[in-house]
């Protein structure tokens, strides 16, 4: 596949165009509603299928359906990212209104970070083919632990990743808004927001570790893996706003993502010595078994409506008073030199 360096550019020029523009709708922290995440759900995955349409028309229908499993996997793999971050917004209490802004930094960073990964990932196969092995192997193995601990949910009461921060970073324990930062005393304090950043951007390293293996797994071409990585993550706020309180509906759908991520794995070992899986019945396979499971989780559970996370009694966070915002100083400050030169005579 032959990509110009201007490709490269426009496509981060548009993410980056895209990113500005959610900014500034979501600048007012409020609380986005199922209507509103909806309507955004709708235009993300609008913009990602039209672009496997732009592949299609403009490389042809092999890398095209390249493009559209590749998406499908990380689309498919980020709702179950979305459950966990739910979670994590739960247990530590974070107001509604305040979400939108981590998870905004939190899908900045992933971008950066996946694609840190993807250049290591393709980097490693163009040197050391060997590699192909081992994620095939690592596939396999992830699917069937998946598949063993379908029943299992993340426990952040037992995060190491929080407790290393609070122990390397000054924490105050009160949101103050939508700050990360705040200055009191003189002394720069963390936000719990802060800290939840933080998580979430580790449980993303977590997934990715899982997702650019099995993406590779249907195409080896570093901008579609890029391409559908992007545009599958562009959408996960609007998705967490629209799916965060079905999470009990999806019984099964941790079983599908467990069996795509076998598949995958099957596929690419069968690809290295053995048989070319043609991208048609890849793609096929893969959206065979997240339909099932996704029919399957609504049919078992029909009749159920949204329902909340459970929170716990007692969150570790709580939210600052109206006194203790206003008490705040000044983020930045610049240092001053009260000593005035004095004039010479």
């Amino acid at each position: 596949m032959d990509v110009p360096f201007w490709l490269w550019l426009a496509v981060l020029g548009l993410i980056l165009g895209m990113l500005a523009v959610d900014l500034v709708a979501h600048r007012r922290a409020h609380v986005i509603a199922v209507r509103e995440a909806a309507a955004w759900s709708a235009v993300w995955v609008a913009v990602g299928v039209g672009f496997g349409a732009w592949i299609w028309w403009s490389y042809g229908a092999e890398l095209g359906q390249q493009y559209y499993a590749g998406y499908l996997i990380e689309k498919s793999l980020a709702v179950d990212n979305v459950f966990v971050w739910a979670i994590l917004f739960t247990f530590f209490a974070v107001p509604r209104e305040y979400q939108h802004r981590v998870l905004f930094f939190g899908v900045l960073g992933a971008l950066v970070l996946r694609g840190a990964f993807i250049a290591g990932g393709a980097a490693l196969i163009e040197t050391f083919s060997w590699v192909l092995y081992l994620f095939a192997a690592f596939l396999l193995v992830t699917g069937w632990r998946m598949l063993r601990q379908r029943d299992e949910h993340v426990d952040p009461s037992r995060s190491r990743t929080l407790r290393l921060f609070r122990r390397l970073v000054p924490m105050t324990d009160a949101y103050h808004g939508q700050r990360f930062l705040i200055r009191r005393g003189g002394v720069l304090l963390a936000t719990p927001l802060l800290a939840v950043l933080v998580l979430v951007e580790v449980t993303d390293v977590v997934f990715a570790v899982d997702s650019i293996p099995a993406i590779f797994a249907v195409t080896d071409e570093p901008f579609l893996v890029f391409t559908a990585n992007a545009f599958a993550i562009l959408g996960l706020r609007a998705m967490y706003f629209l799916l965060a309180d079905l999470v009990h509906r999806f019984v099964y759908l941790k079983t599908g993502l467990a069996l795509v991520l076998m598949w995958v794995g099957v596929k690419m070992l069968l690809e290295i010595d053995v048989y070319h899986v043609p991208t048609t019945v890849s793609l096929a396979v893969i959206a065979t078994i997240l339909g099932v499971s996704v029919w399957a989780s609504l049919r078992a559970t029909r009749g159920q409506g949204r329902q909340a996370v459970e929170a716990p009694a007692d969150p570790p966070f709580r939210v600052a008073t109206g006194e203790e915002i206003a008490s705040l100083q000044p983020l930045w400050r610049r240092r001053r030199d009260d000593t005035l030169p004095t004039a010479r005579t």
